[in-house]
């Protein structure tokens, strides 16, 4: 047996207390540490998310859209497009719900409701309800077509009453999928005023979607910001003006905050915060000359295809027509027509199927871009040309342009015109219209009599030869004077134009292309470009930027922005350039022009084009005036519509009259211009 020291033992036990304790003290030390780590982190890392986190879990926040800006005329008289505040019905589809019953019996009882709570001048029956909701088929259950979404709300009814208002609310759980919305509603002018480039609304959800190639909504769609985020149901712009501007016209949200508890019930009193309503436009459009050149196109293409008995003006095929009146100076765009037209107010709360069918040729501006004639048959509309046209004996005032800047003859150097002329290996044939002899010309007598043969050996034949077939340089003096290239414009779907020249100088050749489109048969443009080109040709050599907005200001008319003119490049050539193509503009023969009061500097066109293996005419016409000190420069397109002197001269000549009467083309209005 052992016997202990009991010195050592107590020495030991000290030892392993002193070693328990410091172990203690350590933990507790260790766990401290922690801690404060912890709420450092909390504090100064965590802190802001966690504050925003407590701060949602207190509130519930609802976006109220603002009331969009007005969209007026140039005068200010005319509110074009313009908004107001309304409480409306949604019905949102349950997707792979199929029993159409109780579907059906809703309907049926909504339209009582409607009829014992709602505005007896505004009946909704069941038919037209169960058409709204778009769930396949009708009230008989008989299939209609497959819902075409399934996310986005459908507007059921706009504008309720409070009556109405008040019965649903409290029936509420009676009609499952049906949900009562603030909103605003668009109201378009119901003169149908300039409605292709004013544009039209869509829903967000409709606009965010990948396939309308709309970023600029996508990268809306992304923000967590209530105060700027966009609704689903909520219209924005889609075309026109209300697209270009879309920000400036809607305004910021506004925000409803509701305190809530653990259990998302609502505790407290509403926190309201105003929606910033958007801003007003004043468009350069003046309603009173744009009026009169829609009912110009309308009644002319009226006219043209009942006259069977004048081989000059009969066009039976003439259902279209475009056109723009540019200011030459400022660029400001007083009139764009594109016709026939429609009730933009369609397209309010979604648009079904049987309604875009017979607007589909119609809501795109086919001033500015490609837009087919309204035949529904595929077969037949093939048949037809759209509204991009070959611009051509337009072309010709800057053909002689070119002619003279590049050296190829001078303005007094004459050329015998026979009537035709051959070129190429295979001696093709290029003749004036209806094959006539002019004898001697010079280029101002050439623009004069629209001479094909004096622009394809002068200027077509000699251009070829000086830069050894290289169509470069004709591309290039094209695009200076905006023809193939954007007009600057910014609307969308605007068309940039389809240079043919190209194209027959690889399947065909160089000297066939510039031959050609020394005439004006190798480009087609659009009635905004030959506009354009024509205010360049008045105001001698600077492109203009079109602009439709004069100025903006806020909802309450308190001035924001004045919109200035923009020159995007510009030509420099001699006066007696400039004075030889308008000396010969000036005797262009004008049908309806008798009587003209201002002087006109004008080039018809009549630009030929095979479809369907069928020769047809298009009637293209571009002026300026007044020719001494030019004012407005205007272009008219009129697809199949013959020769473009009658075919859309007197339709330009109309547009000038009313920018006379409006304005005065020599700086008093003239009440008087065009009246007979």
């Amino acid at each position: 047996m052992t016997n202990k020291d009991p010195a050592k033992e107590e020495i030991a036990k000290n030892r392993h207390f002193s070693f328990r304790l410091n172990f203690f003290f350590f933990g507790i030390f260790l766990l401290f540490s922690i801690l404060i780590v912890r709420l450092a982190l909390l504090q100064f890392v965590e802190g802001k998310a966690l504050a925003e986190e407590e701060t949602r879990m207190k509130s519930m926040h609802h976006s109220i859209p603002p009331i969009r800006g007005t969209i007026f005329d140039r005068t200010g008289a005319y509110p074009i497009a313009e908004s107001t505040s309304t409480q409306s019905l949604f019905y949102s589809i349950e997707p792979g719900k199929k029993d159409k019953e109780p579907i059906i019996e809703m309907a049926k009882k909504l339209e009582q409701v409607f009829t014992q709570y709602g505005d007896p001048k505004k009946p909704l029956s069941a038919q037209e309800i169960i058409k709204r909701m778009d769930v396949g088929y009708d009230l008989d259950k008989n299939p209609t077509k497959d819902p075409s979404y399934y996310s986005v709300p459908r507007r059921i009814k706009a504008d309720m009453t409070n009556s109405e208002i008040a019965y649903l609310s409290e029936h509420r759980d009676q009609y499952p999928g049906f949900e009562i919305q603030e909103e605003s509603i668009r109201h378009y002018n119901d003169k149908t005023i300039a409605v292709q480039l004013v544009g039209y609304l869509k829903s967000f959800s409709a606009a965010r979607n990948k396939d309308t190639g709309l970023e600029f909504y996508r990268q809306k769609a992304e923000s967590t910001d209530p105060t700027v985020e966009y609704l689903d149901t909520e219209e924005v712009g889609f075309d026109g003006i209300e697209y270009l501007f879309q920000d400036e016209l809607r305004g910021k949200n506004g925000l409803k905050s509701y305190p809530v508890n653990a259990a998302q019930k609502i505790v407290g009193p509403v926190t309201l915060t105003k929606p910033e309503k958007g801003n007003n436009l004043f468009l350069t459009i003046d309603s009173n000359v744009q009026l009169e050149t829609e009912k110009a196109i309308t009644e002319h293409l009226a006219y043209i295809r009942s006259v069977k008995n004048d081989v000059w003006r009969y066009a039976p095929n003439a259902t279209t027509g475009y056109a723009v009146a540019m200011e030459v100076d400022t660029g400001n765009v007083i009139a764009m027509a594109s016709m026939p037209d429609y009730d933009p107010n369609i397209w309010h709360g979604g648009i079904n199927n049987e309604d875009y069918k017979s607007i589909q040729y119609q809501y795109l501006n086919g001033a500015i871009s490609e837009v087919y004639a309204n035949y529904p048959d595929p077969k037949e509309r093939a048949k037809h040309p759209t509204s991009l046209v070959y611009l051509g004996s337009t072309i010709k005032p800057l053909s002689v342009l070119i002619g003279l800047k590049e050296g190829l003859f001078t303005a007094n150097e004459t050329y015998y015109d026979t009537g035709a002329m051959t070129f190429g290996k295979d001696n093709t044939v290029i003749h004036n219209s209806g094959g006539t002899a002019w004898g001697y010309l010079n280029a101002w007598q050439a623009i004069w009599r629209s001479s094909n043969t004096y622009m394809s050996e002068m200027i077509g034949l000699r251009l070829y030869n000086k830069y050894k077939g290289d169509i470069k340089v004709w591309d290039d003096y094209m695009k200076q004077f905006g023809l193939g290239v954007k007009t600057g414009s910014g609307l969308r779907y605007e068309s940039a134009g389809i240079a043919d020249y190209k194209y027959e100088a690889e399947k065909a050749s160089s000297q066939s292309a510039l031959v050609r489109a020394s005439w004006g048969q190798m480009g087609k443009y659009t009635t905004l470009q030959l506009a354009q080109y024509a205010a360049m040709l008045g105001n001698r050599g600077k492109r203009m930027k079109p602009n439709f907005v004069s100025y903006m200001t806020t909802y309450d008319m308190q001035p924001i922005k004045k919109f200035e003119p923009e020159v995007l490049n510009e030509v420099q050539l001699p006066k007696d350039y400039w004075d030889t193509i308008q000396r010969g503009m000036l005797l262009v023969n004008k049908d309806g022009f008798d009587g003209v009061t201002y002087s006109v500097a004008a080039k018809t066109g009549t630009s030929t084009q095979s479809i369907a293996r069928k020769e047809i005419d298009n009637a293209v016409f571009i002026a300026y005036a007044p020719a001494d000190k030019p004012k407005i420069a205007v272009a008219v397109v009129v697809p199949e519509g013959g020769y473009g002197a009658y075919g859309a001269g007197p339709i330009a000549r109309r547009i000038l009259d009313a920018y006379d009467r409006e304005y005065g083309m020599y700086g008093t209005p003239n009440p008087n211009a065009g009246v007979k």
